[in-house]
């Protein structure tokens, strides 16, 4: 499955999790439920996988941690906050700069439409 097909899923059960659940929940609580029903689908998910920041001759094990990684093609950050700020997708694009991952969504679950609290973060794809 390529980058595009994962992120349309994902985009999907991000509408179907807004739709019945609403913005003003925590994040953590849109994490466990967008893993169950990837997980569901039979989708390899990682939640809140450490990742290592290298560094010339260091490696710092857990230099941050994705809230999800899909079948290793598509970083997951999940926000739930007034607005997401302009810093919010250079994060974004620096954790795939360091996981050599091409295509992370960015979604802030506290729009009152989840649609606006989509953005797609590309790398080299």
């Amino acid at each position: 499955m390529t980058e595009n097909e994962l992120s349309k899923i994902i985009v999907d059960i991000c509408y179907k999790i807004h739709t019945k659940l609403g913005p003003g929940l925590l994040e953590s609580v849109y994490e466990a439920i967008l893993y169950y029903e990837l997980n569901k689908l039979g989708l390899r998910v990682e939640k809140q996988k450490a990742l290592p920041v290298h560094w010339d001759e260091i490696i710092l094990e857990i230099g941050f941690r994705a809230d999800l990684v899909v079948e290793d093609k598509v970083l997951i950050e999940i926000k739930s906050v007034a607005e997401l700020t302009n810093v919010h997708p250079k994060q974004v694009l620096t954790y795939l700069k360091i996981t050599d991952i091409k295509l992370a969504l960015l979604i802030n679950f506290n729009e009152s439409y989840i649609k606006d609290g989509i953005k797609r973060v590309v790398n080299n794809l």
